[in-house]
């Protein structure tokens, strides 16, 4: 049963800007923190941005100031909007999820649940 799904990846160019989604089952969104991930082949999985249930938000130093992520509780989605894209944010992106404890952990163990990801690709 799929619960997360993301949408919203493609290719772009140094400077551009692009804005993924990840729908969410009920289930899922009422959970309490989401989170963006994003992986390259050869290295580990890289939290992006976090938000908890109130809309606050966290985010990697890499990204910071370019990326926002947000929720829509009414479509129970989860957004991550990036500008002033890099070639070093190429990666496949995947949103996740989890009930208890602190949200703005950027650990991928501390997340229950994984969407199949989204491939961004930003050429020089």
């Amino acid at each position: 049963q799929v619960q997360l799904v993301e949408s919203g990846g493609g290719s772009v160019q140094a400077g551009g800007s692009l804005r993924l989604s990840c729908a969410a089952s009920e289930s899922i969104y009422s959970r309490r923190c989401m989170a963006w991930f994003r992986q390259v082949p050869g290295k580990e999985r890289e939290g992006v941005a976090t938000i908890d249930s109130d809309s606050l938000t966290a985010y990697g130093d890499s990204v910071k100031g370019r990326f926002t992520v947000s929720r829509d509780k009414d479509r129970r989605n989860l957004y991550l909007k990036m500008s002033s894209l890099q070639p070093e944010d190429t990666g496949m992106y995947y949103c996740a999820a989890r009930s208890v404890g602190y949200c703005f952990t950027r650990s991928p163990s501390d997340y229950d649940y994984w969407g199949r990801g989204t491939q961004v690709t930003v050429s020089s």
